[in-house]
């Protein structure tokens, strides 16, 4: 784990409120997809919460640039990162984190909502840059059909790889596209989309609020821990 900045040299809008920033390196970063780093605003002091958060990686390895994605709110954090102009130079530190990509698992799945995604995109960029035969099945929660975050991309993926599967459902919408499902993730849910369920290593990104309620429909499936990869977000 090492320090390093980067320049930022794009901003992506995702979606209204969600944005991706792309930083360039001076030497590739070398990560394992699903990682994240420390985006240090506060030089001075390290302590500083407000100012200094850890984000997910969500470029996959072996690119010429860095990228994270963040839902923007009113923090402070917030506020400096969209105030950031291409050129400006920012410090990181990392990389960090055991939730990661394993090339030996032949199926895996993820049971993530809204901004949780991006370790997901991470490896899946990854998994179909690299041509790798991983079995992917991913469970994409959001409010509404605008928020899904990365849904281009996800299409694009899917229709390129026919090992990527994804399902999106929207709680507080009724989307016109047909292949978005309404309501939460639940254990219906994946007995309806997932036949093989059983047969998959989960991960488990976002909040508190929604690994908590993960793990607990893995549980009711009777999936075991040691299937089950999970990582809580924190500071959003």
């Amino acid at each position: 784990m090492t320090e390093f900045y980067g320049k930022l040299i794009e901003r992506i809008k995702r979606t209204g409120c969600v944005e991706s920033f792309r930083f360039g390196l001076k030497e590739k970063l070398d990560f394992a997809a699903g990682q994240f780093i420390q985006v240090i605003f506060d030089e001075k002091d390290r302590k500083n919460g407000a100012l200094n958060k850890y984000l997910t990686i969500s470029s996959s390895p072996g690119k010429d640039y860095m990228e994270f994605t963040k839902k923007l709110s009113d923090s402070k954090f917030s506020e400096k990162l969209d105030s950031l102009k291409v050129g400006t130079e920012v410090l990181f530190k990392g990389p960090m984190g055991k939730c990661v990509y394993d090339a030996s698992l032949p199926k895996i799945g993820f049971l993530v909502g809204g901004i949780g995604v991006t370790p997901a995109i991470s490896m899946i960029e990854h998994i179909v840059g690299q041509k790798l035969s991983t079995d992917v099945m991913l469970l994409y929660s959001n409010w509404t059909a605008a928020d899904i975050a990365f849904k281009s991309e996800l299409d694009a993926w899917k229709a390129e790889n026919p090992h990527i599967q994804v399902v999106y459902t929207v709680v507080m919408d009724n989307p016109k596209d047909e292949n978005i499902s309404v309501g939460m993730i639940t254990k219906d849910l994946v007995l309806q989309k997932v036949l093989d369920y059983q047969d998959r290593v989960w991960y488990i990104f976002g909040p508190p609020t929604m690994v908590t309620a993960m793990k607990g429909v893995c549980q009711s499936l009777g999936i075991s821990e040691d299937k089950l990869h999970a990582e809580t977000f924190l500071g959003y």
